[in-house]
């Protein structure tokens, strides 16, 4: 699946306009998110990668129970719904698991099957015990109930703070079921192919990558973009890597680094080896810059309009860019497991060949947003 994937991330809870506060407000319905699928596959992606989806106290890191879907999206009929939406137009679905701690009102809790420790500092929020096999067997259920459903994979939250231990346990028992299911996990930190190969999981979250990326263009400093994609090759030889230039957690790329500076990055991102996933709204230059406190996320985590039609248009440009990437890269399909050489750097200006094979592909990006590129078939793109 990997080996072709393209992934459009998306925070339900506040693409539907939910309420994670106290009034627990419905929103739209899972349902309602339908006209954005066909938007995702005109955009050239071919997987939806859903931020959490089930009965939780507030912003769904928080579960209550990982059988039941959220009533704020509708619950169970909703994501069945949404579920027949997907396989229509071929969209594969992951679903993101909190499987390193669950909220204090968690069944879990009172069958014993928390550490009693709050995660992070956060006592409402209590870390499982992964050392006792029965978290183990209800990890694996809630897996493989959601697997018969239809979903393709699981992104695995905090993964970096569970034992690579119980992820290669939990994912070997699930593959005796369902040997093509995808497992994503989120490593912020660390030797990413390290925690790949000994989790036993197809693909992490290249957050160094990440941070290159905007970094170098707001900064006017592709040598720091030069050393991450140096240790990018290194975490290449584990796997695939997942890339992105934003999610539900980080600050909207051109609000960081500027309109010029969003279509370089999205330039960079499908270009280079890895697995792209475009965050709902990037593709669209949308704003947002996270906060403090219990609100931190709203600006980074907003409602969508009821279909892509009322979208205000500001953004159209970037859309198309993303669209005519997405479609080299589509022709171009090696690129997802090429290895890439820095050609040459300075401050503001970066050119680098990704190659696989006899297939190559050399790109020049400058830190004002022109970028040229031309593969070993003749293609060529620039903006």
């Amino acid at each position: 699946m990997l080996e072709h994937a393209i992934m459009w991330h998306l925070y339900p809870l506040g693409a539907t306009g939910a309420d994670i506060r106290d009034t627990h407000a419905a929103g739209r319905g899972l349902s309602s998110l339908t006209p954005w699928l066909d938007y995702a596959v005109e955009l050239g992606c071919d997987t939806i990668l859903l931020a959490p989806v089930f009965d939780s106290v507030s912003h769904g890191y928080d579960t209550l129970d990982h059988y039941r879907i959220d009533d704020r999206l509708g619950g169970d009929a909703e994501f069945d719904t949404f579920m027949e939406a997907c396989r229509a137009r071929g969209l594969r679905v992951l679903l993101d698991g909190v499987f390193n701690h669950v909220a204090a009102g968690h069944p879990w809790v009172s069958q014993g099957l928390t550490t009693g420790r709050g995660w992070e500092g956060h006592d409402d929020l209590l870390e499982l015990d992964h050392a006792n096999p029965q978290v183990a067997d209800e990890v694996v259920a809630v897996m493989e109930h959601w697997l018969d459903k239809g979903i393709s994979g699981w992104r695995l939250d905090v993964a970096y703070a569970v034992p690579d231990e119980f992820w290669a346990e939990v994912t070997d028992r699930v593959r005796t079921r369902f040997p093509d299911a995808v497992f994503l996990g989120e490593v912020i930190h660390g030797d990413y192919g390290h925690e790949l190969t000994a989790g036993h999981l197809d693909t992490v979250t290249q957050y160094e990558l990440w941070k290159a990326l905007w970094s170098s263009i707001k900064d006017g400093n592709f040598f720091e973009l030069e050393h991450a994609l140096n240790r990018h090759n290194t975490f290449l030889e584990a796997g695939p890597m997942q890339t992105f230039v934003g999610n539900h957690d980080t600050d909207r790329i051109a609000s960081v680094v500027g309109d010029a500076g969003a279509g370089l990055a999205a330039t960079l991102l499908l270009t280079l080896p890895g697995v792209p996933s475009i965050y709902y709204g990037d593709e669209q230059a949308f704003r947002g810059l996270r906060g403090e406190g219990f609100g931190a996320d709203d600006a980074v985590r907003p409602e969508l309009p009821a279909s892509p039609a009322e979208l205000a248009g500001e953004g159209t440009w970037l859309h198309d860019r993303y669209q005519r990437l997405i479609g080299f890269r589509r022709r171009h399909a090696w690129l997802v497991s090429g290895r890439v050489e820095v050609t040459s750097v300075a401050n503001e200006e970066i050119s680098y060949r990704v190659s696989s094979g006899e297939h190559w592909l050399n790109v020049t990006a400058r830190v004002d947003g022109s970028v040229e590129m031309v593969a070993d078939d003749g293609e060529s793109l620039s903006f």
